[in-house]
């Protein structure tokens, strides 16, 4: 089986940018299964049922978020009602919304699980133990993990500890693509960061002159998207549907 994952999709540039050159990555990988992380795919931060759709529509199987879906008030009914849209599994229980799905593709079921970091960022619930409890429900060998972190040490933790228990573990949220995708294990494929999609030359997305305005001076300034050429980051694999096992990982850059 063939899965693309595709890193967080940033405004409106990124996201038309993933409907117009997704169809022919799929078909020039021979993808099963595409899973995007959409937590920025609306302008000012935040996933809308807009964006959503547009993803879905393109080519989306499951959405994954991170820190920002709940950003846009307007999604919380479709986090409850859409079960391929999903958001960290380890924020407190009573939240719109759920952290894991199961994939039908027929021949064979695949879970994806999305979780948050709480290193450098919110203290939500530990998400070891999140993960866990998510594992002991589900009853498939194959299982993706989106983990939307901001330390490299605490992704490279997790990628280690679900090490032959799931089949692949995908970093997200630093928007820059690192070049450590490896097996672990002989199992598990694993990546610290599957990078961004949307405008290449910026600052994680944002215009630049934007950015060093905030790092420069520390005052308060609004975020915007740059409107420069796109690019795509995300990772493909092959993994054996029988036992879970991820046999190939690649990094993916398309300009």
């Amino acid at each position: 089986m063939n899965l693309l994952f595709l890193g967080d999709v940033v405004g409106a540039i990124g996201t038309n940018f993933v409907a117009d050159k997704l169809r022919g990555i799929k078909q020039l990988y021979g993808i099963d299964m595409t899973v995007i992380n959409g937590e920025n795919s609306a302008n000012g931060n935040g996933i809308t049922p807009q964006s959503a759709k547009q993803l879905f529509d393109c080519g989306a199987d499951v959405i994954t978020t991170g820190n920002h879906c709940y950003r846009r008030r307007e999604i919380y009914p479709m986090l409850e009602s859409e079960q391929y849209l999903l958001r960290p599994a380890n924020f407190p229980e009573g939240n719109p919304g759920h952290g894991y799905c199961i994939y039908d593709m027929g021949s064979c079921q695949v879970a994806v699980i999305n979780l948050m970091g709480t290193v450098f960022m919110e203290a939500l619930d530990n998400p070891f133990a999140a993960i866990d409890s998510i594992l002991e429900k589900i009853d498939t060998k194959n299982i993706i993990v989106d983990f939307h972190a901001e330390a490299t040490g605490e992704k490279k933790a997790m990628g280690f500890y679900l090490a032959e228990k799931v089949t692949a573990v995908f970093g997200t949220h630093t928007h820059v693509q690192t070049a450590d995708e490896m097996i672990l294990s002989g199992h598990t494929g694993y990546i610290t960061d599957a990078g961004m999609c949307g405008p290449e030359h910026s600052a994680l997305g944002v215009k630049a002159e934007i950015a060093i305005e905030k790092q420069r001076f520390h005052g308060p300034v609004r975020f915007a998207e740059a409107d420069t050429t796109p690019f795509i980051n995300g990772v493909f694999i092959e993994f054996n549907h029988n036992n879970g096992k991820c046999v190939k990982i690649e990094r993916l850059i398309i300009r």
